[in-house]
């Protein structure tokens, strides 16, 4: 009985080894030729990966070529720790072998790192280790051809601002990731982006890229460059006297715009405090965007000029119109317009009205035009409305119906209250008169140039016909008499040059009444016998001068330098007379 019973477990025995044996077999059959491909296609995508190749970001460039804004690439140094070992390396031709240690001792040298940090992060089993990041090309260049198979590099791309802070309020700034935040270069993404690119490779054993392996799926498109109207010298010198008249006048904040005449090209828009898109962070947020196309304020005086020329425009008066000017002017309804300084009775024309900045005077004249008139000439002068300079974030200012108006807002809006623009809108108000009465669009971007140097031109909203050319020339020729005979006017002048321009101050309302704290402007235009630029200086909030004695010094400097820069010869002929009293 027991070798029967012996003789029956050995033959189950036997049965299981067989079942065993059996499936695996069948398994080993299953993986050859059943799951052959499956398993094989697995392996392989296991090995292949397939990645995004970075667009390289265009440059911003000034119209002489001068890069504002660039893209840099630098490359963050990594290590595959789990194949750290010794290498051999080539030095002046000759096989070296080193190890582990040497090897970190000398990356340490070359990044100027702690060797203890490298050699920490060159023990372990991981796969990935950074022992730098963002490292230089020439620091790379040295490091890759050490050809050390467990390390390895990954491109990074950083926005550079090689100018720093100039033109940092126009050009905008980027994120960490790339993504454009603000001005120039969030408004022009499209130009400067460019489309990312796929490419595929193969990884080895060590899970490494091999470089023979590599094939592009989509080609990577780079971005186009920004090429702007500003020469980049003449931004800094101006920015670096906005700079001081902020410091002058304790004022928030101070702009110079300079504007080419007969083409509205945006030469120079600075302004102070300004911002270095390298580190936006380091100032305030309201000082990162650009208050000459975003901050509309009540301009003053400024707006003298507009009433005047549409006076003269519609033939209700001349340059030499007469007017009696008293200090304070009591309104039929009771309220009373007064002039800056108390006076007596000015005998003034309407050139003597300017030069003086006679709130009584102007609305004597120009009230002569009636309120439609008047509303339709400010909308003809760009107020109210967008420029077309398409800056992200332009205000359009304010200028209410003449519907709308109350009896004193009729006569404030002659002298500059009860309407708002911003810097590039006065600007550009001036820069018509000074185009034979054609206002054009200002423009800021050239266009978006290829890589091929082909540009597409910016689109230019068509010229506006708001005064006639001899209304023009008679405004011309009183606003140089400004300069001539104006009290503050004569502090524009420039030595061996005629210059045409007007004074403004402005009181800033406080809530619903006015405080003591003034915009003051100074807005003029050279030469005046052939116009070639208008030079818009804006200060605000000053603190320590309230007229436009605070505007004039930083308009001499920039409209000086504007006509070294292109070489404006000095004037050869005199002036047309015009008395300003009588």
């Amino acid at each position: 009985m027991q070798n029967e019973d012996s003789s029956r477990r050995f033959r189950w025995f036997n049965r299981i080894i067989l079942l065993v044996i059996g499936a695996f077999i069948f398994q080993l059959l299953n993986f050859q030729l059943v799951q052959a491909q499956h398993y094989k296609d697995e392996a392989n995508n296991s090995l292949d990966k397939t990645v995004n190749v970075k667009a390289i970001r265009g440059d911003i460039v000034d119209s002489l070529g001068n890069v504002l804004a660039s893209e840099v690439t630098s490359w963050d140094v990594n290590i595959d720790p789990v194949n750290v070992g010794p290498v051999v390396l080539k030095i002046s031709g000759q096989q070296v072998a080193f190890t582990k240690e040497q090897i970190a001792q000398k990356l340490a040298d070359m990044l100027h790192t702690p060797v203890d940090s490298v050699l920490s992060k060159m023990t372990g089993v991981g796969r990935y280790a950074n022992i730098k990041k963002k490292v230089g090309a020439s620091t790379y260049i040295a490091l890759h051809d050490l050809n050390i198979p467990w390390l390895y590099f990954d491109p990074q791309q950083s926005r550079v601002y090689s100018q720093g802070a100039v033109a940092g309020n126009l050009l905008g700034f980027v994120g960490s990731d790339g993504t454009p935040l603000a001005g120039l270069e969030r408004t022009m993404n499209s130009c400067l982006a460019g489309v990312d690119g796929k490419e595929s490779y193969v990884q080895g054993a060590d899970l490494i890229k091999i470089p023979s392996s590599i094939q592009t799926i989509t080609q990577v498109k780079n971005g186009s460059d920004v090429v702007l109207t500003i020469d980049a010298d003449l931004q800094y010198q101006a920015q670096q006297e906005m700079a001081a008249t902020v410091r002058r006048l304790k004022a928030d904040w101070a702009s110079a715009i300079v504007i080419e005449v007969k083409t509205g090209r945006i030469l120079a828009a600075a302004e102070a405090p300004s911002v270095d898109p390298n580190n936006p962070g380091a100032v305030a947020a309201q000082n990162r965007s650009s208050r000459i196309f975003q901050s509309a304020f009540e301009p003053g005086s400024i707006l003298k000029t507009v009433a005047a020329a549409t006076a003269v425009d519609v033939g209700k008066a001349t340059p030499t119109t007469h007017v009696i000017a008293p200090d304070k002017l009591r309104m039929p309804w009771g309220q009373y317009i007064n002039d800056s300084e108390v006076h007596g009775p000015w005998k003034l024309t309407l050139t003597g009205v300017l030069a003086e900045s006679s709130n009584t005077g102007i609305v004597q004249i120009a009230g002569q035009v009636d309120s439609a008139t008047r509303y339709a000439y400010m909308q003809k002068f760009g107020i109210g409305s967008k420029t077309g300079v398409n800056f992200e974030g332009e205000s359009s200012g304010v200028l209410t119906n003449y519907n709308g108006w109350d009896k004193m807002t009729d006569k404030t809006t002659m002298f500059g209250q009860g309407v708002s623009l911003t810097p590039i809108q006065t600007a550009m108000i001036y820069q018509a008169i000074a185009n034979k009465g054609v206002r054009l669009s200002p423009v800021l971007v050239e266009g978006c140039r290829d890589k091929n140097g082909n540009i597409t031109k910016t689109a230019v909203p068509e010229p506006v016909r708001v005064i006639s050319e001899s209304s023009a020339q008679q405004t011309m020729d009183m606003l140089e008499k400004v300069v001539e005979k104006g009290p503050i006017g004569k502090t524009a002048r420039i030595f061996g040059y005629r210059v045409a321009g007007k004074t403004g101050t402005a009181q800033i309302a406080e809530g619903r009444v006015y405080g003591r704290l003034h915009a003051v402007s100074f807005v003029g235009i050279a030469p005046a016998e052939d116009p070639k630029y208008v030079v818009a200086v804006t200060a605000y909030k000053s603190r320590t001068v309230s007229n436009s004695l605070g505007a004039t010094p930083g308009f001499v400097s920039v409209m000086k330098q504007v006509l070294k820069t292109f070489s404006v010869p000095p004037a050869t002929t005199k002036s047309l007379y015009i008395p300003v009293r009588w």
